[in-house]
């Protein structure tokens, strides 16, 4: 069976191809969308393995030209993305994927297992179970044109397990849960091992971008950042590093949005851009690996008494699957405070009867939530007004009228911030 991977991330595609080598499949590797396309047409591979977010071609306009084409349209397509990016997702499903996948969840036993279902639906399920919880993936309906939902969470709440089949059930090869875990083990140790150069290179772009004389240079630089982080999400996902996989997916949909929506770079978003990247370098320094924003469930309280833009906040955590709980009298926020934590409160400033910075005084006195992080939403963005926000207790301030993924970026950081220190305790 000779499978094409199509991935602009030389690590990430031999990773993938080693594991599918050991597997019996042999595998090709495109590494930009121009070159894919051609490879499909010259080989005939009896399946493809398409990353969405690539250079010269991306993987949406493969898949609709190859669907076009009748020598194509029953090809095997697993298709995986950021799931921050659901237009991304919705146009895969309706231009005929067979699977979508979550690109921070995956792993190369479930690409293994997702081929083996798709190439050989009525084999007998393999007998070995895989060794993580498989990333969310949507099994398409019989007709290839019809839309399948899609949450953005690292890992479905009830996620479908995909059962190995055909050629991995057939051979006496090491594809246990043992030797998957070894295996990612040993990816998990080298990439650690190269995180201070990743780190580094970003950092340097970051300096790069912030010091850019010229709108096109800071574009330049910042399109760079988007490719080394997207680079970072998918190694983190392979060796298991969840936080940092599911960190790395919204930020590289943040900058990926500011790449294609340039004008939206504002000074809010600039800053955001370099605390994330310094939150980046925290991560790797804990190595953490299963997500510690998963149990106990996220509790977000979100204070605004504009209705448009409280359901515009909700919103953009929803994003993330975090449920959060709007209110839009301040009084009512400050006596649900005393009564109850939140591991993150959204502010908003200029409320009637109490002020957004008056609510965060008083409830940095309520013991439930002293040190639970706090972030305002506001069109109040003078030097006066970021002053008495930290004054008053505030983590930090977003200017009114918002980037949904810029706050949806910002919030994951410090929830990630608040539980990563509880568990230091």
């Amino acid at each position: 069976m000779k499978i094409l991977i199509i991935e602009d991330d030389p690590i990430i595609a031999n990773i993938y191809r080693s594991r599918l080598d050991k597997e019996g499949f042999q595998v090709e590797i495109a590494s930009d969308g121009q070159t894919g396309f051609y490879r499909i047409h010259e080989g005939h591979p009896d399946a493809l393995l398409l990353d969405l977010m690539l250079p010269k071609m991306d993987g949406l306009q493969i898949l609709r030209k190859i669907r076009a084409q009748k020598a194509f349209e029953k090809l095997p397509v697993i298709v995986f993305t950021n799931a921050y990016v659901p237009n991304m997702i919705h146009e895969a499903n309706a231009a005929g994927a067979n699977l979508v996948f979550n690109k921070a969840a995956l792993t190369p036993r479930q690409i293994v297992d997702a081929l083996n279902s798709t190439l050989f639906p009525n084999s007998a399920p393999a007998q070995t179970p895989a060794p993580t919880p498989p990333p969310e993936v949507i099994r398409p309906a019989p007709a290839p044109q019809q839309a399948m939902s899609f949450h953005p969470s690292a890992a479905a709440t009830n996620p479908e397990k995909i059962s190995g089949s055909g050629l991995a059930a057939q051979k006496e090869v090491p594809t246990g849960a043992e030797a998957d875990a070894a295996f990612q083990e040993d990816l998990r140790r080298s990439f650690m091992e190269s995180a201070p150069g990743v780190m580094a290179a970003l950092r340097k772009l970051l300096h790069e971008f912030l010091r850019a004389s010229t709108e096109q240079a800071r574009i330049g630089q910042l399109f760079e950042m988007y490719r080394n982080v997207h680079s970072i999400t998918g190694n983190a996902a392979i060796v298991g590093l969840d936080n940092i996989a599911q960190m790395g997916s919204a930020f590289e949909a943040f900058l990926k949005e500011l790449n294609e929506k340039p004008k939206n770079l504002s000074p809010s978003c600039m800053r955001t851009i370099a605390h994330t990247v310094d939150f980046l370098g925290v991560l790797f320094e804990r190595g953490t690996g299963s997500s510690v924003l998963a149990d106990p469930p996220i509790q977000i309280l979100v204070v605004d008494d504009e209705i448009l833009s409280r359901r515009a906040i909700i919103y953009a955590l929803e994003k993330a699957q975090l449920k959060s709980e709007g209110l839009d009298d301040p009084l009512a926020a400050l006596k649900l405070l005393g009564e109850k934590g939140f591991d993150l409160i959204i502010l908003d400033v200029d409320m009637p009867e109490m002020s957004g910075f008056e609510l965060c005084t008083k409830l940095r006195t309520l013991p439930l939530n002293q040190t639970t992080p706090v972030i305002f939403v506001t069109s109040l963005t003078d030097f006066e007004s970021r002053a008495r926000s930290s004054l008053s207790g505030g983590n930090d301030l977003i200017a009114k009228p918002f980037f949904f993924m810029e706050l949806t970026v910002k919030a994951l950081t410090y929830l990630f911030k608040a539980r990563l220190a509880k568990t230091q305790k």
